[in-house]
């Protein structure tokens, strides 16, 4: 029986997060992806590229149905996968990029959702500047952080930025760290990745 994943009216990145989930739960077969823009078809097809799988699109009203066909001896990649649980994330801002203000919101919003949906998680997300605004009142992404803290991501926010942002007595998720324990903690990951 062959399975279908209706990602139409979904924002990035959860057509491919929901594509993701139904192939790696599938041994062998099929599925149909279902997209309604031309940008979620190219990331679902990037996906399926990238996990070494054949697929075929076909467009009927509008509408995109991505044909995926897993089989059981699909070729590896041969690529070696990093060591997600020994790397840290430094998060500098509230916003991802530069440039639009609102969309820097929007798409660190967007980011912070799909580590929810990659796992491993990292060993730590260490925030500073106004990036603690994240993991505080007010932050459109609390659940996902305490969701990664439950599953035993550490969180860190930097004492002196809560400090010059008025933010300390608001912190909801993880706690208060000092530059030396994010040096400590970036310097004792094998890989730290800066946001």
């Amino acid at each position: 029986m062959e399975r279908q994943v209706d990602a139409r009216g979904m924002n990035c990145p959860k057509p491919v997060i929901e594509t993701k989930k139904v192939l790696d739960a599938l041994k062998e077969g099929s599925i149909t992806t279902i997209v309604d823009n031309e940008i979620a078809k190219e990331n679902v097809l990037k996906l399926v590229q990238n996990m070494a799988y054949k697929a075929d699109v076909k467009e009927q009203g509008g509408n995109y149905y991505i044909h995926i066909y897993k089989e059981g001896s699909h070729k590896e990649t041969g690529m070696k996968p990093i060591n997600h649980k020994d790397m840290v994330m430094l998060i500098g801002s509230e916003v991802m990029g530069e440039g639009s203000f609102e969309l820097g919101k929007v798409l660190m919003k967007g980011f912070i959702y799909t580590l929810t949906e990659s796992k491993p998680y990292p060993k730590a997300l260490l925030f500073v500047n106004s990036g603690v605004r994240l993991t505080t009142e007010g932050s459109e992404v609390i659940d996902y952080l305490r969701q990664m803290e439950g599953e035993g991501v550490e969180i860190l926010s930097c004492g002196t930025c809560l400090d010059y942002f008025n933010l300390k007595n608001k912190l909801l998720v993880g706690g208060v760290s000092n530059m030396y324990t994010i040096v400590e903690k970036m310097n004792g990951a094998k890989n730290t990745i800066k946001i």
